[in-house]
């Protein structure tokens, strides 16, 4: 693979309904799409996951914009690589960016399995064409307003639900959902909005039976997680800290959590993805994709991925119009009755980029 040209578009997409977790409340996404061409004149899609603000990381659209432009596309156009696993050794020199590297990587492997005729899925060595399917609800006006919510997606058929949790919006919400919905399979989200001064708190949230409690703790930390994760028996799952295979092996030696969120953008794409995911999977740790508001691109990008063989609990990965009036792909992501969704068989990520609706929706664009 030799990679000729790197073409960026910054799209705006407004949400169907706002998102709120503890970092603040969303109502559209500012996203990145990246467009590679190879010397044979082949095509492969990827998105930045970035958030507007660097408040989920440290990376937000306008950095990562910049990476790629100035920084990371020139360290990889015109470099010859065996396959797309190798276009990430190219970015190493770079420390951190692992969004804006995802970008790049993932729109590499789609060009890979185009070109190669089969299902970006199969590529990457996906064994479950058929992956389950969570939500992700954010923080609501009100608790019936939230109660409402949760029905609407269980009678959608998605087969976990999670809520995000904050320092006002925790315990007492947990416990009207076990009400009114029973045992449920239901996970809370904090990210990172306590410390450990809340053991007291979570050690109440056991009565609940949660599948789970997302990233407690603050986002660069793991020790603390470990002293949390040993005084309850919730399972810890760790999201922001785990941003390579190193980490999730040393979170998993301390014992910090008993899951792991795995996001594409935030390890540095596909390649750090498997590593993780091999990880984790060798230890007994299962693993989940997360969801970070993506477009179709990305979302189908997640799709792929989830198919591995650790990615054993529904994921984030859900239908295309629980955020977007009109996606970017075709045909928009479906999710069946019983909340899956069936990777697809056409090459690469298996859906048809609407360019047209790309070209409506841009505020800038830039070619390398």
């Amino acid at each position: 693979m030799l990679v000729r040209s790197i073409e960026l578009t910054e799209i705006k997409l407004p949400l169907v309904h706002f998102f709120e977790t503890s970092f603040g409340r969303t109502y559209e996404r500012r996203i990145i799409l990246v467009r590679v061409t190879d010397d044979d004149g082949h095509k492969g899609w990827g998105e930045c996951t970035a958030g507007e603000t660097p408040s989920y990381s440290e990376e937000w659209t306008g950095s990562c914009w910049e990476a790629i432009e100035k920084v990371l596309a020139p360290m990889v156009i015109g470099k010859k690589v065996e396959s797309a696993n190798d276009v990430w050794g190219l970015m190493k020199q770079v420390r951190g960016n692992r969004m804006a590297k995802a970008a790049i990587e993932t729109a590499c492997w789609d060009l890979e399995a185009k070109k190669l005729g089969v299902p970006l899925w199969r590529h990457l060595g996906g064994v479950n064409r058929e992956i389950a399917c969570g939500v992700s609800i954010g923080i609501q006006d009100t608790v019936e307003q939230l109660l409402e919510k949760i029905k609407t997606e269980l009678d959608a058929g998605y087969q976990r639900i999670k809520i995000k949790i904050a320092p006002h919006w925790d315990h007492d919400v947990i416990k009207r959902v076990r009400e009114t919905f029973g045992m449920i399979p239901l996970m809370g989200d904090a990210n990172s909005a306590y410390t450990l001064a809340d053991t007291d708190l979570f050690k109440r949230m056991d009565d609940f039976g949660l599948m789970m409690l997302e990233q407690p703790l603050p986002h660069d930390d793991i020790i603390d997680h470990a002293k949390l994760q040993a005084q309850i028996s919730t399972p810890i799952c760790l999201d922001e800290p785990i941003k390579s295979p190193d980490d999730a092996r040393k979170a998993i030696e301390l014992k910090s959590g008993r899951i792991i969120n795995l996001k594409n953008g935030r390890v540095g794409g596909h390649n750090q993805s498997r590593l993780v995911e091999q990880t984790a999977r060798e230890a007994g740790i299962p693993v989940w994709c997360g969801g970070m508001l993506e477009s179709g691109i990305g979302r189908a990008h997640n799709i792929a991925i989830s198919t591995l063989a650790g990615y054993t609990m529904p994921g984030d990965v859900s239908a295309s119009n629980r955020y977007w009036h009109e996606d970017i792909i075709e045909p928009a992501v479906y999710v069946s009755s019983s909340g899956t969704i069936l990777a697809p068989e056409e090459p690469g990520i298996g859906f048809e980029v609407n360019e047209d609706r790309i070209v409506r929706a841009a505020v800038r664009r830039s070619v390398v």
